[in-house]
């Protein structure tokens, strides 16, 4: 923006006429509308920081509903232990209000295994490659755990002191810890490994491909190899000094076990973490309703909603003692929001249930002044009478009349409703089935490679050289290999039925599938396995073919159900029941909230057009002021003017004055 331009610092001099002051006065009439432009911008501007105020105060409003649009705070539950000196509990989803007696009669542990004493942790030990199967040791024979997965850590010459080994299993992250532990004996550094996980299906075996050629004896790599069906020094070369077992306990009197101390679902919704057994003094583990997530959630939107509201009152209150506005006095935009607002918190909610539709019945009710009071005790007591009914009442929420089908969301446009399922095609894996029994002998170098192809991902494992006892040994042995190699991504599970192998992927759909390729595959499956790619669940929605994807199907776009996604596990095929989709006053809010905070909503798009007039005000001003500029010029141009012509004026004066004084004495002259 332009400046004003200085005046002239000696206008004047000359004639002591005063043209600086009688500039000054005559801009000040001229700035006039410049100042009144400049009065008016300020105005603007403060209306722009109330509605940044209002929006801060959605916003806030928006934080606060955003937990009572999801159900997780309406299905809060508790479990407490009598004996909390046994563990602790957390709840989930499906967790049943009731007392189960719980008695813990083993904890589960990690298998863990040391090796021979050494000199130092600089000692060299041996280059290879060490292989991590984890499995069940049972009367002396072991079968791979087929979900753990083989894992193998090379060991580099160079890299083989017992430090080294340590640091590379670490480093490799298969399951497995090694620390080194001295018991003070001249060759007490002994090297132990343990399994990260518990359980009895986690016992280690592990195998040494030792670079001096013997992979079993007590020399080089092979120290540190571990099969319980070998003889000592001859491939059972590490010592067990805790052996792996799995957690037993009783719930209700039913026999529980588990691989891990975290025993999840024994109760249904509830996780037990055991950290002591209790053999023959059972306690009692309590699961009730707890309010506590649901009501914070509901204070805290109310006290959100009574400062929007203070929020509000201040921006547009009127002053009729003063006779003064506020800055938003009578906005239309406020008048909106506090409208929608208003419907929306005291109206009746849609999808609720006919019993509970309305915020009042759960205690919370808008006052004269328009602040929402809360009565807790009306609400605990409607949580505790139908938990369901006020998680519908706030929450979007949905769900399904069959066992086997469960709600998995919706989408923004879906509509609040009750829709019927019709499926036409469960869901299925990928697999492929032998074409003949399965050879036990797997010879090395010449059937132990085997490719396979899961869910398109592809991996290449070498097979353990032995003659398996049977076909479900020589299965675990596969699948414990191949889901080593694929890793979290996907696995397969291998299975046995009259020797015939069945390789399985664990998706659904129609990215499900298994092929085999290798040295190994013809001993594996025979010459001409079929597989099969899984297919994806068909049915419709509301009568509109749904889009399917592995035992999902979603509603198609343009139908009231749009975007309505369920889950089928399986069942018949044929009519499914319904699925029902409501959408409490939480979720409505947070919706509403959104349009209202958003770039086309009402407040951006006032603010937007409060923005625009400050920018024409910004050029009117310039525009002005190249004008004022162009005036003071004129007018210090004209003055310094008149200000020369005064001071030649006065020049003159004080000649001629001169001049006319001195005629007398000419005169006088004259005469003598």
């Amino acid at each position: 923006m332009a400046t004003t331009t200085p005046a002239l610092s000696s206008p004047g001099i000359g004639s002591g006429l005063d043209v600086n002051g009688i500039v000054a006065k005559l801009m000040a009439v001229e700035q006039r509308p410049l100042d009144l432009l400049n009065t008016q911008e300020q105005t603007v501007q403060s209306r722009i920081s109330a509605y940044g105020t209002l929006k801060s105060a959605l916003a806030a409003l928006q934080g606060a509903v955003h937990a009572l649009a999801t159900p997780a705070p309406f299905r809060a539950m508790t479990a407490v232990l009598g004996d909390t000196t046994l563990g602790t509990t957390s709840v989930g989803t499906g967790a049943v209000p009731g007392a189960y007696s719980l008695e813990v009669t083993q904890l589960a542990q990690a298998h863990k295994l040391v090796s021979n004493g050494f000199a130092t942790v600089a000692d060299t030990v041996g280059n290879g490659t060490l292989t991590f199967t984890f499995g069940t040791y049972a009367g002396g024979t072991f079968t791979p755990n087929a979900n753990a997965g083989a894992k193998t850590v090379t060991i580099a010459p160079g890299q083989d002191s017992l430090a080294a080994i340590r640091d590379a299993v670490n480093g490799a992250n298969v399951g497995v810890t090694a620390s080194i532990v001295n018991d003070g004996t001249a060759n007490g550094q002994r090297l132990v490994f343990t399994s990260t996980a518990t359980g009895a299906a986690n016992s280690l075996k592990i195998s040494a491909a030792d670079a001096d050629g013997n992979n079993s004896d007590a020399a080089g790599l092979s120290q540190l190899a571990f099969d319980p069906a070998a003889a000592v020094g001859a491939g059972r070369n590490l010592a067990q000094i805790v052996a792996a077992q799995d957690a037993l306990l009783k719930v209700d009197g039913i026999d529980i076990q588990s691989a891990s101390n975290t025993v999840k679902d024994a109760i249904a919704g509830v996780t037990l973490s055991i950290t002591k057994a209790n053999p023959g003094n059972p306690t009692t583990v309590t699961v009730a309703q707890s309010p506590g997530a649901a009501q914070a959630a509901v204070a805290g939107f109310v006290k959100a909603y009574n400062d929007l509201a203070t929020t509000i009152s201040n921006l547009t209150k009127y002053d009729a003692t003063n006779d003064k506005a506020s800055i938003l006095t009578g906005d239309t935009t406020v008048r909106v929001v506090q409208s929608q607002l208003r419907s929306l918190i005291g109206g009746t909610v849609a999808g609720a249930s006919a019993t509970l539709n309305t915020l009042v019945q759960v205690g919370v009710k808008t006052g004269s002044d328009g602040q929402l009071t809360f009565d807790t005790a009306k609400f605990n007591a409607a949580l505790s009478t139908d938990p369901t009914a006020v998680e519908r009442l706030f929450a979007a929420t949905g769900g399904a009349t069959d066992s086997l089908v469960s709600y998995a969301g919706a989408g923004a446009k879906t509509a609040a409703g009750t829709y019927p399922l019709n499926v036409t095609q469960i869901a299925t894996h990928g697999n492929l089935v032998g074409a003949a029994a399965a050879g036990l002998t797997i010879t090395a170098g010449v059937n132990d490679a085997l490719t396979a192809v899961v869910d398109g991902a592809t991996v290449s494992v070498t097979l353990g050289a032995a003659t398996y006892a049977s076909a479900s040994a020589l299965a675990a042995e596969v699948a414990s290999k191949l889901n080593g190699a694929l890793g979290s991504g996907s696995s397969v599970r291998v299975t046995d039925t009259s020797g015939v192998l069945t390789f399985t992927s664990n998706r659904f759909g129609s990215a499900s599938s298994v092929t085999l390729a290798g040295s190994a595959a013809a001993t594996l499956v025979g010459a001409t396995p079929v597989s099969t790619s899984g297919v994806d669940v068909a049915g419709t929605i509301d009568g509109v073919a749904a889009l399917g994807s592995g035992q999902s199907l979603t509603a198609q776009s343009g139908t009231p159900a749009e975007g309505l996604k369920v889950n089928v596990v399986g069942g018949a095929l044929g009519a499914r029941g319904t699925v029902t989709y409501a959408q409490g006053a939480g979720y409505g809010l947070d919706q509403m909230l959104t349009s209202l905070l958003g770039t086309g909503g009402p407040v951006a798009a006032r603010t937007d057009g409060l923005q625009s007039t400050i920018k024409d005000m910004d050029k009117r001003k310039d525009a002005l002021q190249t004008r004022l500029d162009r005036v003071q010029a004129a007018y210090l141009q004209q003055f310094n003017a008149l200000d020369a012509q005064l001071s030649q004026l006065s020049s003159l004066s004080t000649y001629l004055t001169q001049q006319l004084a001195n005629l007398p004495k000419i005169g006088g002259s004259n005469n003598g």
